[in-house]
């Protein structure tokens, strides 16, 4: 691994990434998982204070997989290895790059794992692809298993989350196989498909943040109330306790109870309308959250 890295640096590398295929288990007594974290962190640590001494300027991103080619391997999803990393020393210097299918073959929400990895300022690198449900790692082309979820995925890759936070700045990289029965000219074609589907969805992502119909679902949804905080400028915990109106005289119909009717009275507000516009622009059909 130390040579490795030194011919890394010597190639111009800046992200080094980290995929455990091997590190884990098909039985569960049958492997110390804490010890074999402890060796698992002493050997990243090892070699990013490696990195560190020799002044490469490489960052590591470990790469999730729940299984394959182990019935179970150890960092199986990105929140284990966002966890992992706060455990490091030198943790400063490593992240996370996250695969699509990888998360989808354990279920979980390919967009929100990396809104968290953005949000932790952890999202190194990412592996684009295309995955159908829980099933063997696929590596189909990008966009070609959940078509929303890569709409979902380019739209915070390019334009951040829609309270204005963090934008992805790294490469987009495509891991992916062609079909096993594709000739040699399909081989480039489904190359170029990974290429053309990211730039046609970065394009319906630009109409879909300017379009003022969606805007206005979104307000009428709520989606930045979340940018305010729990507490009030100035405020403790202690006033918050004491407002009576926050518990104790609190009165649901009053805060929220009309605003709810007015929602069932309008259809065109709100989160379906707005994923009604998602579906609207993904099929070519156009943007308003009236179709």
């Amino acid at each position: 691994m130390l040579r490795n890295l030194d011919l890394a640096a010597e190639l111009g590398a800046t992200t080094y990434v980290f995929w455990g295929g091997r590190e884990g288990a098909e039985v569960d007594t049958a492997k110390d998982i804490a010890a074999a974290l402890d060796r698992y962190r002493e050997g990243i640590d090892t070699l990013a204070a490696y990195v560190k001494e020799q002044g490469y300027g490489i960052r590591f991103a470990i790469e999730p997989k729940p299984n394959e080619p182990r019935g179970d391997i150890l960092l199986p999803t990105l929140g284990h290895a966002l966890a992992f990393i706060a455990e490091l020393e030198h943790g400063d210097i490593v992240g996370v790059n996250p695969e699509v299918g990888h998360e989808q073959m354990a279920g979980l929400n390919y967009t929100a794992g990396i809104a968290q990895a953005l949000w932790a300022g952890k999202l190194f690198h990412i592996d684009l692809n295309g995955q159908r449900g829980i099933k063997y790692d696929q590596d189909l082309v990008f966009g070609h298993g959940d078509l929303l979820s890569a709409f979902a995925t380019v739209d915070l890759l390019e334009n951040g989350a829609p309270g204005g936070g963090p934008r992805y700045e790294g490469p987009r990289h495509f891991d992916y196989k062609p079909l096993r029965t594709e000739d040699v000219d399909g081989v480039w074609t489904s190359a170029a498909a990974n290429m053309s589907t990211y730039l046609l969805l970065k394009e319906r992502a630009a109409a879909f943040r300017a379009d003022p119909e969606v805007a206005e679902a979104l307000a009428v949804s709520g989606v930045a109330e979340l940018a305010k905080p729990t507490l009030n400028a100035g405020e403790t915990v202690a006033d918050l306790k004491a407002d009576r109106s926050a518990f104790e005289d609190f009165d649901p119909v009053k805060a929220g109870g009309a605003r709810l009717r007015v929602r069932a009275a309008q259809p065109a507000r709100g989160r379906a309308p707005a994923r009604r516009a998602v579906v609207s622009l993904v099929a070519g059909v156009g943007t308003a959250c009236t179709v």
